[in-house]
């Protein structure tokens, strides 16, 4: 059995300092505990995801968004992974699924009420960090009584989450499966993080973050998500789906999304490619939310599991400066054995190289690199493969649970 559930605290210490008052957590679970509290399988969702990892609710949402348990429509193709005899089997773990501060989608976020305002937080929510999602959600599981967590999984920055649950609080989580992810932000994703910011910002409506409900900067939105495309999927890819294919035009609710000429479309070809990523900006525009996504990007740029953790006293060879690499080997050291490391062949967001790096240096570690043209979303789409690698992880790992 399903559950979707809402959790409510009274403040919340954010790593920052800051203090949140009166705070959601929207989380579903499915399947049931044992005995021990402790057959617990955590999923930490990605990016643009919610709570709910199974389910697909197809209709529009208004802004302000307020359907809590709602679900981004791509993550349906992760209940491909749901099911007995499957990744998220809930026949024998207790799954659990929270949803990250910031996000739209239920848990305390932009568009959620500031109790010391009676408005939207809007722009002025403040900075919350990975870490802060992994404390906040541990609070969640020790109100449900939950004594440890069997295995962790989560792609992207989920798999981010992963690595922190396991430093945040060691020996709680056993077993990890972080997949297409990274043990720090990298340069090249921060920067692609920014062009999103600019884009968003630069769209008239957006007012500064200041924007009316019923009037969100949907140009910049769906233009940052066609960009955010562009680096979630390989060229292979695109060349393979599209090639040069001309399509008539655009779909409407796409051309309402995205302003361009009419007439610049007339004149030249229109290609299937720009009806694909019109389509997808606009439908992604109606369903989140500007300011939420602005927050969850600066998230992931905080991303390092080395900050503040551990001192940079290891000296380069001949000169006086830290090696941030080698306190990263170190760090990586530390982490419970035998992760299952999942890497899609060609992610040029978080490349095979940096999984590789993880595999390289936690304990025990097994690198699966699956091949696929499907690029940094072949974590959510190469689904039959996904669950061949972790099954047999799992079946390895807890044969107490596969015994039947």
């Amino acid at each position: 059995m399903d559950q979707n559930c809402t959790f409510i605290l009274p403040h919340f210490k954010l790593e920052s300092g800051i203090t949140l008052q009166s705070v959601n957590v929207a989380f579903k679970t499915w399947g049931t505990l044992n005995a021990e509290r402790n057959n617990v399988m955590l999923i930490c969702h990605p990016f643009t995801g919610s709570a709910d990892v199974y389910k697909w609710q197809a209709h529009r949402v208004p802004p302000p968004i307020q359907a809590v348990h709602s679900s981004f429509f791509l993550f349906v193709r992760w209940s491909s992974l749901m099911g007995c005899g499957k990744a998220f089997d809930h026949t024998r773990f207790f799954i659990f699924c929270a949803n990250d501060l910031g996000s739209p989608f239920g848990s305390t976020s932009p568009i959620s009420t500031d109790p010391s305002t009676g408005k939207a937080y809007g722009p002025k929510f403040p900075a919350t960090t990975i870490r802060d999602d992994v404390r906040l959600h541990k609070l969640v599981l020790d109100h449900l009584g939950i004594t440890s967590i069997a295995v962790a999984i989560g792609g992207s920055m989920g798999g981010m989450t992963v690595l922190e649950w396991q430093l945040c609080f060691p020996g709680f989580v056993h077993r990890a499966i972080p997949m297409a992810t990274c043990a720090k932000q990298s340069a090249w994703c921060i920067g692609q993080g920014e062009l999103k910011r600019q884009i968003i910002r630069l769209d008239p409506a957006f007012q500064g973050g200041y924007y009316a409900a019923n009037r969100p900067p949907t140009q910049g939105l769906a233009t940052a998500r066609m960009v955010g495309l562009m680096s979630y999927q390989s060229p292979d890819s695109f060349e393979d789906r599209f090639g040069r294919r001309v399509q008539e035009e655009p779909a409407p609710h796409a051309q309402q999304a995205i302003q361009l000429s009419t007439e610049e479309d007339t004149e030249y070809p229109f290609y299937a490619t720009q009806s694909y990523l019109r389509a997808k900006g606009a439908s992604f525009s109606n369903v989140f939310d500007a300011n939420c996504y602005l927050h969850i990007i600066r998230k992931m740029d905080t991303h390092d599991i080395t900050r503040d953790r551990v001192p940079l006293s290891s000296p380069v060879l001949g000169s006086h400066n830290p090696d941030p690499d080698a306190a990263l080997t170190a760090l990586l050291a530390t982490l419970p054995p035998r992760p299952l490391i999942i890497s899609i062949s060609s992610d040029i967001l978080c490349p095979p190289h940096e999984q590789a790096l993880l595999a390289q240096n936690i304990p025990e570690a097994e690198l699966v690199v699956i091949e696929s043209m499907a690029g940094h979303d072949g974590f959510l789409v190469e689904h039959e493969r996904i669950n061949e690698a972790v099954v047999q992880y799992l079946e390895r790992e807890f044969p107490e649970l596969y015994s039947d």
